[in-house]
């Protein structure tokens, strides 16, 4: 008896726990039986939404939090910073449809441990879990190779888009304009006053060089429209 209780432990290693957040249900519960497929792995929880991860992931414990980063709903950037925040050590890695280019530096800065595309095939995304799970970064090599040279050369590096000066709060503004959202819509959406999303907008303006509201809701549709391709 006890043999067979020391060859069924052997068997079944001890499964690394995940919790996903995620607004899509489809994508999230496909995700979520890709991950349970694999012996090490397993998600113990999943949410639609910031806030119920935010309520969820103190009660379920994961080791890791995959936050998959859309252009819809809450700030992820936010997201990240405050599960890093409320629970020190736990482990981030992004999913995305979105410009590594523009994103993987703002969510490595975020706390995230990793950022991976969502067209990667099903064994690069495992491998990028593991690789975070044992303390490693995960990066694409094109994304290492940027940033190493960033550091060579000692400030970003040029990919001839001026939205990569702004802030992160900025890009979230700027986005949700794009979005055809309102200054008032923003401030809900954002949590902040409709004086702070003004301030933003101005700012946004003079670093993309855009001379009043018509360019600036015209540039923020033609970027949503191409982060969407």
């Amino acid at each position: 008896m006890s043999g067979t209780r020391e060859e069924s432990s052997m068997a079944a290693p001890q499964r690394r726990r995940l919790y996903l957040v995620e607004d899509h249900p489809v994508t999230r519960e496909g995700l979520a039986r890709l991950i349970n497929f694999e012996r090490d792995l397993h998600v113990c929880g999943q949410a639609g939404s910031s806030a119920q991860a935010l309520a969820e992931i103190a009660r379920d414990k994961p080791q890791l939090v995959l936050v998959y980063i859309s252009l819809a709903g809450a700030s992820w950037i936010e997201l990240i910073k405050d599960i890093v925040a409320r629970h020190p050590g736990l482990l981030v890695l992004v999913l995305s449809t979105h410009d590594e280019t523009l994103y993987a530096e703002r969510a490595l800065r975020a706390g995230a441990k990793g950022y991976i595309m969502k067209h990667e095939s099903t064994d690069e995304v495992m491998k990028a879990i593991r690789k975070v799970l044992s303390g490693g970064v995960y990066l694409s090599e094109r994304m290492q190779g940027q940033l190493v040279a960033m550091v060579a050369g000692g400030g970003p590096t040029a990919s001839g888009s001026n939205v990569e000066r702004l802030s992160d709060r900025e890009l979230e503004v700027f986005t949700l304009f794009g979005q055809g959202q309102s200054t008032a819509q923003i401030s809900a959406s954002l949590h902040i006053s409709e004086s702070t999303v003004a301030t933003h907008r101005t700012h946004i303006m003079e670093k993309l060089r855009l001379e009043n509201s018509r360019e600036l809701l015209q540039r923020a549709v033609e970027w949503v429209q191409s982060q969407n391709l």
